[in-house]
């Protein structure tokens, strides 16, 4: 029987191999292989047609910024081929368009596909509405939450805010309910079973819901009738007190 050995070294950047799970990993952020393979996932899920491992390589990019740097006298110079050139230059265009449920999605980031971002959509307008609570009121998993906070201040606030074209916009953004104002919840309910349900039903009525009782909030809901520093300050910034949240509700809708 021969003998397998397993290689110790990656063999686009000689980084040594990690074990996980029983298979090697190259942890090398600036591997060549894993930049290619992100363009290229990156240009298939945006359907950048033309955007492919040929010409990733003939245009000599390794990073998604890179993309959207091109001139159109570039893309065809690299490409050697004018008619092509047109063709793909038109492709990236088009897909500066690209909503943020789309974008998410593409930019490889671990746990984070078309369903985690359709989640968030429901409840964020663009990215920098993204933080641990918006995650959490999204049902995002812990996992999936550290993963996409991680990107977000590791990469894109670092390498990418303001170097590519998009809006960074959910495209439910245009088509939500108009905000009935801000609301934020302190302490247990007994109107309704849990914090998440109470939620649900005030954002499908227009409302924003927070966690912290922030300058913006308007209606401070505590049913427990507990005197918290919470409430004493809500009471203070002249922040409505709502004591019962499902009659709150009624008379509101």
């Amino acid at each position: 029987m021969i003998e397998i050995q397993a290689p110790t070294n990656c063999p686009s950047c000689d980084s040594l191999l990690e074990w996980s799970n029983h298979l090697l990993y190259c942890r090398n952020s600036n591997c060549h292989s894993q930049s290619v393979k992100r363009l290229e996932h990156f240009a298939k899920t945006l359907k950048i047609k033309g955007l492919g491992p040929a010409s990733i390589a003939k245009l000599g990019i390794t990073d998604i910024d890179e993309i959207y740097a091109l001139s159109l006298q570039e893309i065809c110079d690299l490409l050697s081929s004018e008619k092509l050139g047109n063709k793909l230059y038109n492709e990236i265009e088009n897909s500066k368009k690209a909503s943020l449920e789309a974008l998410l999605p593409a930019f490889s980031i671990p746990l984070i596909g078309k369903t985690a971002a359709e989640k968030l959509s429901k409840v964020c307008n663009n990215i920098t509405d993204i933080d641990y609570d918006s995650c959490a009121r999204a049902g995002l998993g812990e996992k999936a939450t550290e993963s996409l906070i991680s990107w977000l201040r590791k990469d894109f606030y670092c390498f990418y805010d303001g170097y590519l074209p998009f809006t960074f916009e959910f495209s439910s953004t245009n088509t939500s309910i108009p905000s009935k104002g801000v609301v934020c919840i302190s302490g247990k309910l007994n109107s309704y079973k849990t914090k998440a349900e109470a939620t649900k039903v005030l954002e499908e009525l227009g409302y924003t819901v927070k966690s912290s009782l922030t300058r913006d909030v308007m209606i401070l809901v505590n049913e427990s009738g507990i005197e918290s520093l919470k409430t004493q300050k809500a009471k203070e910034s002249g922040v409505q007190i709502v004591n019962n949240l499902k009659t709150f509700i009624l008379e509101n809708i």
